[in-house]
């Protein structure tokens, strides 16, 4: 294991969060930022009670009182209860969203998701008019070989009504092992359709980017969904496939991107700068380490935009902050979510892990990022009826469409370009079967 900043738990409050459903699902913004260091420190084994501290005498004798007198005896769940005082130790701590305690499973999706290997049926979703929305499917995914289209809702998942059903809880449905078999219900609101679409789970070699030419311009949009392992190599083969395209201008969107390698941080910033400092390392005592840029950069004149919003989390900040400081990218959106914190995971004997907060990064000119995040230049909200467009979204979109969207954010930065598109109405008709297409 290796060193690591915090991202947030996804909250209510993030208007539009993408998730990715796989057998390994980025539960609550489960990613993180891996450091440099491959190594972690040892646990030590438990000191005998009598050797811990006099104030830690009390828990032992509940702990004690409780498992020889309560009286429902059947409810002593010592596991439960283990993990239930973890996470009040952590809680007093007051670095909340930051260190945590992640139980067996929820450590073992982490280090998947973090490797960028999934497994499930390879689509983003969002929640609308109370049903789980398809965002867009992965590229040559099994929900796209099966038929799945960007803006279906799923009405249910193997017979069961997903209406105001819990996102996390819609995507433990969906999700489940290769080479098993999910039947969705599908309203296809372009046609009024509903189809039943079985769809064979199986690996999703996700890109941690995915990009595309907006329709009649010269500006190439690039989504970074997290700052997974391969995210460097595919920010490298799509700034090549825009430029053949015909991109002159670039604008990479880290909305709701939940961080990931600290590593990936570095060299996907240095890509864009030419030199001076991607972040700086403060320990407890405010001793401060700069980590520079990498040479040899591939786009570090391209005009660009940076798209933010709420749920862009460490990774994503520094990456944002790294540009605005040295003006080197216009930052649209919203203020990111404040984290930054550097983490170091401890495993632990049960197969869980403790990520604790050990030092906090800054911006290159010393700005702090954990509890105030990267405030943008323009600042822009997405409406709470509006929807994030990705590549895989808008690949199937024209113009029209694209400007009558409520993606108020991207259609900033395009106006910022002077490349917002044009309405052409046609017909009444037209108009609004394409305002149902994207709403």
């Amino acid at each position: 294991m290796a060193r690591n900043i915090d991202t947030p738990f996804m909250k209510n409050s993030i208007k539009t969060t993408i998730i990715t459903i796989t057998l390994v699902s980025l539960i609550f913004g489960a990613g993180i930022i891996v450091g440099r260091s491959s190594t972690i420190f040892p646990i030590t084994s438990v000191r005998a009670q009598e050797e811990l501290p006099p104030e830690m005498q009390p828990f032992f004798e509940v702990w004690q009182l409780a498992s020889i007198y309560f009286i429902d005896q059947e409810k002593l769940d010592y596991t439960k209860m283990t993990y239930g005082a973890i996470n009040g130790v952590l809680k007093v701590l007051g670095d909340e969203g930051h260190t945590r305690f992640l139980p067996p499973k929820q450590a073992e999706a982490q280090k998947e998701s973090i490797s960028g290997k999934f497994y499930g049926i390879g689509a983003t979703v969002t929640v609308e008019d109370g049903y789980p929305a398809i965002i867009a499917p992965i590229s040559d995914s099994p929900a796209e070989r099966a038929g799945i289209q960007a803006g279906d809702l799923i009405v249910d998942v193997d017979g069961v009504d997903m209406f105001e059903k819990p996102l996390n809880e819609a995507i433990d449905l969906i999700k489940g092992d290769e080479g098993t078999e999910v039947v969705l219900t599908v309203l296809r609101r372009k046609t009024g359709e509903e189809l039943e679409i079985p769809i064979i789970r199986g690996e999703i070699k996700s890109p941690a980017a995915s990009w595309i030419i907006i329709p009649e311009t010269d500006i190439g949009l690039i989504y970074m969904s997290q700052f997974s392992a391969n995210l460097e190599e595919n920010l490298k083969q799509a700034i090549g496939e825009l430029k053949e395209q015909g991109a002159t201008r670039l604008i990479v969107d880290v909305r709701n991107n939940p961080g990931g390698l600290l590593d990936q941080a570095i060299s996907v910033s240095s890509h864009f700068l030419i030199e001076g400092n991607v972040l700086l390392e403060e320990d407890a005592q405010g001793n401060r380490k700069a980590y520079v840029v990498q040479p040899n950069g591939i786009a570090p004149d391209i005009p660009l935009i940076v798209l933010t919003n709420h749920g862009s989390a460490s990774a994503s900040e520094i990456f944002s902050g790294a540009l605005q400081d040295h003006d080197r990218a216009i930052v649209i959106g919203e203020t990111t979510f404040g984290t930054g914190t550097v983490l170091q995971p401890f495993d632990l004997s049960d197969g869980s892990t403790l990520l604790l907060g050990i030092s906090q990064w800054l911006s290159p000119e010393g700005r702090l990022i954990r509890k105030q995040g990267i405030e943008p230049d323009i600042i822009i909200e997405l409406p709470t009826d509006g929807r994030i467009l990705v590549p895989g979204a808008i690949r199937s979109m024209t113009p029209t469409e694209i400007a009558i969207s409520k993606d108020t954010q991207l259609l900033r930065a395009l106006e910022e370009y002077d490349a917002r598109p044009e309405i052409n109405l046609g017909s009444t008709n037209q108009y609004w079967e394409t305002l149902e297409l994207v709403r």
